[in-house]
C-alpha cells in the first residue's frame, strides 16, 4: 500500500549502522528524512551519502533527524561509508567524520521498503527506488518524493522544504514557488484581513483578494 501525504508513517524495527532501532521511537519528538537507496556501492547514491554528511550539521540546526536505507547489509554498510568518506575528499576536497554521522538501515529482505512502498514494479531491476520522505514530530508523512537512477537528489531542496514545513506548521501561512527562508509569505485564505491584520503586525499586500503577502513572521 502507498504511503500517502498526511499518513502515518509505518513504524519498523531494524538494524543500523549505529545498532537495532525501532524508527517511531528513534524519531522522538524530532523531524525526520527517511531516503533510501537500490544498493551499497553505486554511484550516484555514494555522492548523495557524502552531500548529507557535509550539510548534517543544517538538518541538526532544524532539529531533524536523518536515516538512510538500502537493501545491503550492515557490514556492506560499514564498507560503503568508508568509500563515501574517501570519495567525497577526493572528489571534493571535503574531510568528513571518519563515520557518516547519520545511520543506514539495513533492509536485506525488502520489509521496510515494502512497508513505505519504495519497491517499484516497472524500476530497474525490481530494486528499492530512491525515495525521500519527510516526517514531522506527530510521525505524519508531510513530503514524499520519488526520484530516477541516473538524477542525484537536491538536498538543498529538501532543506528548503523542511524551513517551509517548520514555518507553516506554527503560522497561517504557505510559502510560494521558489521561496527561500526569509522571504515574504502567503496568507492563508481561511484568514479574513481582519483577522490577518491581527496576526501578522508587519502588515500584508493584498495582490488579489484571494492572494495576500506577508513578511515572514518569524523574521
Amino acid at each position: 500500500m502507498a504511503v500517502r501525504l498526511g499518513d502515518e508513517a509505518p513504524n519498523f524495527d531494524a538494524e543500523t549502522t549505529i545498532g537495532p532501532i525501532n524508527f517511531h521511537e528513534w524519531l522522538g519528538d524530532s523531524w525526520g528524512v527517511l531516503f533510501s537507496h537500490p544498493a551499497d556501492f553505486t554511484p550516484v547514491c555514494t555522492t548523495e551519502l557524502g552531500a548529507v554528511a557535509t550539510i548534517d550539521g543544517e538538518f541538526k540546526k532544524r532539529g531533524v533527524k536523518v536515516i538512510a536505507l538500502s537493501v545491503d547489509s550492515v557490514d556492506d554498510h560499514q564498507g560503503w561509508i568508508a568509500d563515501i568518506n574517501e570519495t567525497q575528499k577526493l572528489h571534493y576536497g571535503v574531510e568528513l567524520a571518519a563515520q557518516v554521522g547519520f545511520p543506514l538501515i539495513a533492509d536485506p529482505q525488502g520489509e521496510v521498503a515494502q512497508l513505505y512502498d519504495m519497491i517499484h514494479p516497472n524500476a530497474l531491476d525490481n530494486m528499492t527506488v530512491r525515495a525521500v520522505f519527510i516526517i514531522g514530530p506527530d510521525k505524519k508523512v508531510k513530503l514524499t518524493l520519488t526520484y530516477p537512477a541516473s538524477t542525484g537528489r537536491n538536498f538543498d531542496e529538501i532543506l528548503r522544504v523542511i524551513d517551509s514545513l517548520q514555518l507553516t506548521a506554527n503560522y497561517s501561512v504557505a510559502t510560494p514557488a521558489n521561496w527561500q527562508d526569509g522571504e515574504d509569505c502567503i496568507v492563508v485564505p481561511a484568514l479574513s484581513d481582519e483577522e490577518a491584520a491581527e496576526k501578522f503586525p508587519k502588515g500584508f499586500k493584498a495582490i488579489k483578494p484571494y492572494l495576500r503577502v506577508t513578511p515572514q513572521p518569524n523574521k
